[in-house]
C-alpha cells in the first residue's frame, strides 16, 4: 500500500508547551488500528494463546487479520506530514520488529508489494513464519521475484485494475493473471469498486481471491457530484460512509475469499475507540466467514498488532 524532522514519541524530553502540537501529531499519525483498551490484556498473553480465526487461501490457512503494507511504505492517504513520520519510523529493522510482533499475536500473513521481497526473505531467514501476498501488475519479472521470495499469491494492483475497468479495457489484465497462475501462485484481483468484483464474477475468470477496498476513494469530481449533488468537494480523497455496505454486498455474492481493506477509511475512523470497534464489528458481521481483513499497522504509539488481533478474535470468530 507509504516525516517530519522531529522524533516525537521516541523517548526524548518534550517541552510541556509543545504538548498540544505533539498530541495533535500523534492523533494524526494513528492509522488503521485501534487504541483499544480491550487489547491490553491480549498483548501480554503467552504466544500459545495468540490464536486468530483462519480462512483458506488455496491450500494455505491464513489469519482473518492480515498485516497491510501502506504504513510501512509511508502511504498514509492522510497527508505528506504523516507520510514523513511513517517513513522516519519504519526503517527495515522496525518493519521486521513489527512483523515479529504481528506473528506473536497470531497474524500469519503480510500483504505488501514487490519491493518488499528482500525484506520478506530477511524475515523468514531470521525464523519468521508469515505468508506473503503481493499486489502488482505489468512486469512479468516481478512475478518471478516474489515467487522466489516465497510469495503465495499476487493480486492485480487495484489502481491498475480500476483504471482498466473505467476505460472499458478490463479484459486486458487477463494475460497478467495467467502469468501469475503459470508461476504456480494464487491469482487475485484487487479493486476499490464493487462493480469490478461483479464483472469478474460474471466473466468466470480463473481467480482465487479478491482484495476489496471498502471505500471507493478515487471517484473524480463528476462522480462525486452525481452522488452528492452540487456541494463543495474536498480537494483530496473522499471516503463516503455509504460505501462499505456496497462492497460488503459484492463480497457476499462471490464464493471466492475476499480480503477487505481500508476498513478504517485510511485512519479517518481511528480518532475514537468506539469508531474503530464499530468498523471492525461491522466488517466482520457483514462479510463471509471465509473472508478476512487487511489492516495497516502503525505501532509507534501503541501495541496495534495486539489491539487489532483482540478485535478480530472478538468479532471474527464465526457466526
Amino acid at each position: 500500500m507509504t516525516c517530519e524532522s522531529g522524533d516525537l514519541g521516541a523517548g526524548r524530553r518534550v517541552n510541556p508547551q509543545d504538548g498540544g502540537r505533539r498530541d495533535f501529531l500523534k492523533k494524526a499519525a494513528i492509522l488503521p488500528a485501534a487504541l483499544m483498551a480491550a487489547g491490553a490484556g491480549d498483548a501480554a498473553a503467552p504466544a500459545a494463546e495468540q490464536k486468530l480465526p483462519q480462512i483458506r487461501l488455496g491450500k494455505h490457512s491464513v489469519s482473518r487479520l492480515i498485516c497491510g503494507a501502506n504504513p510501512f511504505g509511508a502511504g498514509s492517504h492522510l497527508s505528506v506530514f504523516v507520510n514523513r513520520a511513517m517513513e522516519r519510523y519504519y526503517t527495515p529493522e522496525q518493519i521486521l520488529k513489527t512483523l515479529r510482533r504481528c506473528q506473536d499475536v497470531g497474524i500469519n500473513c503480510w500483504q505488501a508489494g514487490v519491493g518488499n521481497a528482500d525484506l520478506y526473505r530477511r524475515f523468514t531467514d531470521s525464523g519468521g513464519k508469515m505468508h506473503y501476498i503481493v499486489i502488482a501488475s505489468g512486469d512479468s519479472a516481478n512475478i518471478k521475484t516474489v515467487a522466489d521470495a516465497g510469495c503465495i499469491g499476487i493480486a492485480h494492483h487495484g489502481e491498475a485494475t480500476d483504471n482498466l475497468f473505467k476505460g472499458g479495457k478490463i479484459d486486458g489484465m487477463q494475460d497478467y493473471l495467467k502469468r501469475v497462475r503459470d508461476a504456480g501462485l494464487l491469482v487475485g484481483v484487487s479493486t476499490h469498486m464493487p462493480d469490478v468484483v461483479d464483472t469478474v464474477e460474471s466473466k468466470g475468470w480463473d481467480v482465487d481471491y479478491y482484495m476489496t477496498c471498502v471505500y471507493e476513494r478515487h471517484r473524480d469530481e463528476a462522480a462525486l457530484r452525481k452522488l452528492l449533488g452540487d456541494v463543495p468537494i474536498p480537494p483530496r480523497e473522499v471516503y463516503l460512509m455509504g460505501d462499505p455496505p456496497r462492497m460488503f454486498k459484492a463480497m457476499r455474492q462471490t464464493k471466492r475469499p475476499c480480503l477487505a481493506f481500508k476498513i478504517l477509511a485510511a485512519g479517518r475512523l481511528s480518532d475514537r475507540r468506539q469508531w474503530v470497534e464499530r468498523a471492525f464489528r461491522e466488517t466482520f458481521t457483514s462479510i463471509k466467514p471465509t473472508d478476512a481483513a487487511i489492516v495497516g499497522i502503525y505501532d509507534r504509539y501503541s501495541d496495534q498488532p495486539a489491539e487489532d488481533a483482540a478485535l478480530v478474535r472478538r468479532y471474527g470468530s464465526g457466526r
